[in-house]
């Protein structure tokens, strides 16, 4: 892993809608395309699908801005609102064990029938969640940003 994979920072929020309007009309943050899905994940405790809404800023420093799921792990952070901090990642396992080494736990991984998870989050007490996302994304998050 690498501090120059970095490249969101994720926010969960009561009102997606809203907090997007207060964001461009405070600091011109223009937005991608809204993704809403129901997409298949791997807890601790089980599977489950899981309905998801979020957009990601256009501009950089990148945001990731989350309708709030009541019942899972994506609530709005109390005192930060910062949810998580996002990092590419070539080999999301691999990763994710150096993160369990360190004292981290999987906290949620998105299922992929045909192998390893493109993604997972990785949470700690002490220390902002992580979520590692495979490059293989990469073109359509690049994709997703242009608009």
């Amino acid at each position: 892993m690498d501090a120059a994979n970095q490249f969101h920072v994720g926010v969960v929020v009561p009102d997606l809608d809203a907090e997007l309007d207060r964001l461009t009309a405070l600091f011109g943050y223009e937005w991608s395309d809204e993704v809403a899905l129901t997409t298949r994940v791997r807890f601790p405790s089980g599977e489950d699908d899981v309905e998801v809404r979020f957009r990601y800023s256009k501009n950089a420093p990148r945001l990731e801005i989350i309708q709030q799921r009541p019942g899972t792990l994506w609530m709005p952070v109390e005192g930060s609102g910062l949810h998580h901090l996002g990092y590419w990642s070539d080999d999301v396992a691999a990763d994710g064990d150096a993160l369990l080494a360190a004292g981290y736990s999987v906290e949620v991984e998105g299922v992929d029938e045909s192998g390893p998870p493109a993604w997972a989050y990785y949470g700690a007490t002490d220390r902002p969640r992580i979520e590692l996302v495979s490059t293989t994304l990469r073109p359509f998050m690049e994709q997703l940003w242009r608009g």
